[in-house]
C-alpha cells in the first residue's frame, strides 16, 4: 500500500483517520483505514463497487450508524476532534459534515423552504427574520449558481427543477449551515452529460472554500474534478497522492489496473 508522502501540519488536515474497521453484521467492509485528507481541496474516492468507499465516506458524519448492525472501531478525526468520543453530539457533526447523495432529494416544498430548512432543524431555537432569511437563501442559491435561474419562482416546488438544478439545491440546502467539511456520494450518477459538467464546475467553485469528498465510479470526473485520489480495493486503502500522480504514474498495480479498466 502507498501512503501520500507530502509534507503537512496536523492543522493542513480536515479529516484524519487511523486504522478505522467497520463491521456490518459479521463482515468486515474496512480493514484498518489510515489516511489524512487535506483541508480546502477535493479528495476523491476511487475503486471497484464493493470496495468499501462509500463505507468509509458515510463514516465521516456516522451516517452508517443509521442502518443497524454496523460496529466501527479506530479512530476518525475531523477539525481536531474525534468524532467518535462521547461528547460528540450528531447533530452538530452533521452541521459541519454536509452529505449529498447519488440521487437528488430535495423535500417536496418550495425552493425556498428546502434551503432554509437545514438551520431550522439544527437550530430550533434559533430565531431568523424574514430579512435575514431572504438573505440566507439569496446567498446559498447564489453560490450553486442556481439564484438566477430561481429567484422568480422561490415559492413553487423544488420536485419541479430539472435533477441538475435539485442536485445544486440540495448543495445549497447545506450551505446555511456552514459546513466545513462536504461528502458527495456520486453526486452525477442521476444527471445526463450537460448536468454532469454543471456540476463539475460547481465543484471547482467550492475548492478553496470547503473540504469536499466525492466517491465517483466514473474515472474521467475523478480525473477532471479532484486534487487527490484515495484508491481503495476489498476495504483497503491501496494508494493515495495527487490525481495527477495517481491517473499517469500510479504506485501500486492494482491502482492501475483499475484505472485502466482491468477489473472493477
Amino acid at each position: 500500500m502507498s501512503a501520500d508522502t507530502t509534507t503537512s501540519t496536523p492543522l493542513d488536515y480536515s479529516i484524519r483517520t487511523e486504522d478505522v474497521r467497520l463491521w456490518y453484521g459479521d463482515f468486515q467492509a474496512l480493514l484498518g483505514i489510515t489516511v489524512d485528507i487535506r483541508q480546502g481541496i477535493i479528495t476523491g474516492l476511487i475503486g471497484p463497487s464493493g470496495c468499501g468507499k462509500t463505507t468509509l465516506l458515510r463514516c465521516f458524519n456516522r451516517i452508517n450508524e443509521r442502518y443497524g448492525n454496523v460496529t466501527t472501531k479506530g479512530k476518525i478525526t475531523i477539525l481536531d476532534k474525534n468524532i467518535y468520543d462521547e461528547d460528540v453530539s450528531l447533530s452538530e457533526l452533521r452541521k459541519s459534515v454536509g452529505m449529498v447523495f447519488q440521487r437528488p432529494n430535495p423535500l417536496p416544498i418550495s425552493i425556498y423552504k428546502n434551503v432554509i430548512f437545514g438551520i431550522r432543524v439544527h437550530t430550533p431555537l434559533f430565531e431568523l427574520t424574514r430579512s435575514q432569511q431572504e438573505e440566507m437563501v439569496e446567498t446559498a442559491l447564489r453560490e450553486v449558481d442556481l439564484w438566477d435561474t430561481v429567484k422568480d419562482k422561490l415559492h413553487k416546488k423544488a420536485t419541479l427543477l430539472t435533477l441538475e438544478q435539485q442536485q445544486k439545491l440540495c448543495i445549497a440546502r447545506l450551505l446555511p449551515l456552514k459546513p466545513r467539511v462536504i461528502l458527495m456520494d456520486e453526486p452525477c450518477s442521476a444527471l445526463d452529460a450537460e448536468g454532469t459538467e454543471k456540476i463539475e464546475d460547481l465543484l471547482d467553485t467550492l475548492r478553496g472554500k470547503y473540504t469536499v469528498v466525492i466517491v465517483t465510479h466514473n474515472m474521467a470526473q475523478a480525473r477532471r474534478a479532484t486534487d487527490e485520489c484515495i484508491s481503495m480495493l476489498m476495504g483497503e486503502l491501496i494508494e493515495h497522492g495527487e490525481t495527477s500522480q495517481v491517473f499517469f504514474n500510479p504506485r501500486e498495480e492494482k491502482t492501475e489496473m483499475y484505472i485502466e479498466g482491468r477489473y472493477g
